[in-house]
């Protein structure tokens, strides 16, 4: 596959992809405006919230899979005072990458 006309992604630092920086990418590569490229991103992200909240998976063949785990409660250390605290038990967001996007970034 050709690399000539396909845009890439442009970061300012080493630091990663900043939404804006998405955004800009998203719009060449679909060919669309930034303000319908904010728009779909908004909406995914949205939507993903959305469905962890009501504790569904989001699963993106190829891509990956957003789900709630349940992180149980337990003791840890303030690492200023040496102190023994209580963490309180949470629900987190994980992501499993799936095949295809694994074997890529391999």
């Amino acid at each position: 596959m050709s690399t000539e006309n396909k845009p890439t992604l442009k970061t300012k630092t080493n630091m990663g992809l900043n939404k804006a920086e998405l955004i800009e990418s998203m719009a060449a590569e679909a060919k669309i405006s930034k303000a319908d490229a904010k728009r779909a991103l908004d909406a995914f992200v949205s939507n993903t919230t959305k469905a962890l909240k009501k504790g569904d998976r989001v699963a993106l063949v190829g891509f990956g899979t957003f789900s709630i785990s349940k992180r149980a409660a337990r003791k840890g250390r303030n690492p200023q005072t040496g102190k023994e605290i209580k963490i309180a038990a949470k629900k987190v967001v994980k992501f499993k990458a799936g095949a295809d996007l694994a074997k890529k970034v391999k």
